[in-house]
This record gives structure tokens, sequence and C-alpha cells, in this order.
């Protein structure tokens, strides 16, 4: 296989104009329903950016997981986490309008150094502004490395030299899980764990990482599922890539769901008045049905589904799947997000607004172009990759 004959087919540019298109016209009619509504214009924008900002961010730890793990699954979707990691700066962009209107959506950001006592430290707008640059030049400097070394070992003459871009990255990849986990744990905190000043749970940023990592392979699937019959994929990627992906999104459903039950339960045993009320908000006025909906569609259908070995090797019905647990993440999501009052307002019941599917249709239209563009950019494969060939025979297997 040439350099050349490995670049993403055409469908992709097509694919981008559409996202394009649909991000503009759905932020545009965001903009309008903000102007007359800014505080759910907001909110429902914190909901697009948690989503597909998420899958950024994940992206880029599934890239630095990888390089930890090794396998044929790493090498074949390599690209495309890579792709996602470069979209951190763009993500970052699409941060802008939470930090300009971040007294409408926070209830902390207006309040007095009195009401929030030794809290205020913490939970105030310059410090939020100052840890959200910091979190995003970590995620930055790290996405720029991998993906330096990785267009450096496509450049390389010898199998040494690529070698030792692979070991380069492996060795760096190491510390930086650590740094990626703890980063990932602040962010998720600040910027939605922080809506109600008064809630905590040690396992929220667990419960992000899982998350977004869950909705990246199912982004992955779902994307390899519709090239996998285009050159060059119709020659790379096979049964065995999609078993093996599919057997990590079972794991993940798995984990996402005790996950939250060990919050619910270590909550519920402790009842204590800082932490109740946030269940307490979700278990009533409507709330309790999107609750249930979760425990039905996130964890229990697709981990039956996913049991099934036949499923997870056909391309078709595992997309399908992933698809669906996508839906099911921006449901979680909005179930982060949706029940917390505006700032000054009482607790209201379960009353979506349009806004909350037409910010995360306008986020994921923006972050699809520029995602799309960077696919574009790199061979979908590492060729130059020692194990690039044993992935692909890998996945040929029976």
């Amino acid at each position: 296989m040439t350099k050349d004959s490995l670049y993403a087919p055409a469908e992709v540019s097509r694919w981008q104009s559409l996202a394009l298109g649909i991000g503009a016209v759905f932020t545009i009619a965001c903009l309008i329903g903000g102007y007359f509504n800014p505080e759910q214009g907001l909110r429902s924008w914190l909901l697009g950016f948690t989503y597909w900002g998420g899958i950024s961010i994940g992206s880029l730890g599934i890239l630095i997981l990888q390089y930890l793990t090794g396998g044929a699954w790493g090498v074949v979707i390599r690209r495309i986490v890579e792709a996602g990691s470069r979209t951190i700066w763009f993500v970052a962009l699409l941060f802008l309008p939470i930090i300009a209107g971040i007294v409408k959506i926070y209830p902390w950001a207006s309040a007095s150094k009195a009401e929030l006592g030794h809290r205020f430290i913490y939970l105030n707008p310059m410090s939020f502004g100052v840890r959200a640059v910091i979190y995003f030049a970590i995620w930055f400097v790290m996405a720029y490395l991998l993906n330096k070394w990785s267009a450096q070992q496509d450049e390389s003459t010898n199998p040494e030299e690529a070698a030792g871009f692979l070991g380069k990255a492996t060795a760096f990849s190491g510390p930086t899980m650590v740094i990626f986990a703890l980063v990932v744990t602040f962010a998720s905190i600040d910027w939605v764990m922080t809506l109600d000043k008064n809630w905590y749970s040690t396992i929220w940023g667990l419960l992000y990482l899982i998350g977004w990592a869950l909705s990246t392979f199912s982004f992955i699937i779902a994307l390899l599922a519709n090239l996998m019959d285009k050159a060059p994929l119709n020659r790379i990627i096979g049964k065995k890539h999609f078993h093996d992906i599919g057997k990590l999104m079972l794991a993940l459903v798995m984990v996402w769901t005790y996950f939250n039950l060990s919050q619910f339960l270590i909550i519920y045993s402790g009842n204590l008045p800082e932490e109740t009320p946030w269940y307490l908000n979700r278990m009533r006025n409507g709330w309790q049905y999107v609750g249930l909906l979760l425990i039905v569609f996130h964890f229990a259908v697709p981990y039956l589904l996913l049991l099934s070995r036949d499923i997870k090797r056909n391309a078709k019905w595992l997309s399908t799947i992933a698809i669906f647990i996508l839906v099911m993440r921006l449901i979680d999501m909005y179930y982060h997000i949706g029940p917390q009052p505006f700032v000054g307002q009482a607790q209201t019941g379960f009353n979506p607004s349009w806004m909350d599917l037409a910010a995360p249709i306008a986020v994921g239209g923006l972050w699809l172009w520029y995602f799309f563009n960077e696919l574009k950019k790199r061979p979908l494969i590492p060729h130059q990759d020692p194990f690039v060939e044993n992935a692909i025979k890998h996945g040929q297997g029976h």
C-alpha cells in the first residue's frame, strides 16, 4: 500500500460540507433562541459542548490508552482518534460562550464571598476561567506531541526509526494517562457538577472518564462502519476489529453502570443534606422517567445485545447499537444538566426546550466539520507502524 492510497475517500468531504451546513443553520437558530432566552440558550449550549467536547477529549484519552495497551484495535483506529484529539483547540473555542455567560449558568458565579465562604477561592469566575485555560493547554500539549510523533513515524525511512517514535509515544503515555485522568476529573467537576454549588461526588470524574470513552468508541464504530466498504479501509478493517472494540464498549457500559450505582448507593446510605437533593430532584416531577430510561436503554439493552459474539462481529448491527448508545449518552448528559434550575429560579419539572436538541446538533455540526477536515489530512492508517501488518491480518481472521 502506498501512502497516497491511504487517505480518506471522497465521501468524507461530502459529510464535511453537510455537517457545516447543518451546524451553521442550527447555530443561527440557537443564537436567535438565546437572544430571547439567554439562560436556556447557554444551558443548552453547555449540553452540546459537554457531549461533543467529550468525544474530542475522549479521543485523546483513547489515543493514550492504545499506546499503553497495544493491540490491533488501537492501530486501526489511531488515525481517527488522532483527528479527534486535534479538535481540542476548536473545542476550546466552543467553550467561549460558556465563559461569556458564566453568571447565567452557574449560581456561584454571582454569589458573594459571604455566601460561599471558603469555597469562594475555587468558585469564582476568574478562577474558573484560568482553570479552563490550563485544562485545554494540557490537553493540547498531549495531543500535539502524540500527533507530532505519529506524523514523524509516517516519514520514517527504516523500521528502527519508526519503532523509535512508537516507543517515544508509549513512554510518554504512561504518566500522561494519570495527568489526563486528573484533568478530566477537575474539568467535569467545574463544568457540570458545580451547576449545583452545594453538591459533590467523589466518583464524578470517573463517570466522565468512562462516559466520554464510551461515547468515543461508539462514534468510532459508527464511522468505521460507514467507511469499511470504501478504499482504503475495505482492505484494512475486518470483523475481529469490530469484535474487539465491541468488547471494549461492553466493558464500558458495565463500568458506567457500576459507577452510577455506586454513587447512588453511597449517597443514599450517607443521607446527607448536601448530597441527597441532587438525586431527589431527579426522582420526581417527571425526571424519574428519564432515570428509568437510562437504566433500561443505557445499560440493560446495550449490555444484553453486546453479549452476543455475532452482533459484535457484524459491522451493521454493532454500528446500530453504537448510534443508539450515542443517543443515550446525550440523554445521560441532559440528566446531569437539565434538572438544575436556572440561576435565581426554583426547581421545575421535566420541561425540555427545543434548544436542548438544537444546541447539540449545532455544536455537533461544527465539530464534525472540523473533525472531518482533520481526518482528511493524514492517511487513515499509520502505515509505517511496526505492528500495522499484524493488525490488519488480525482483523481478517475468523
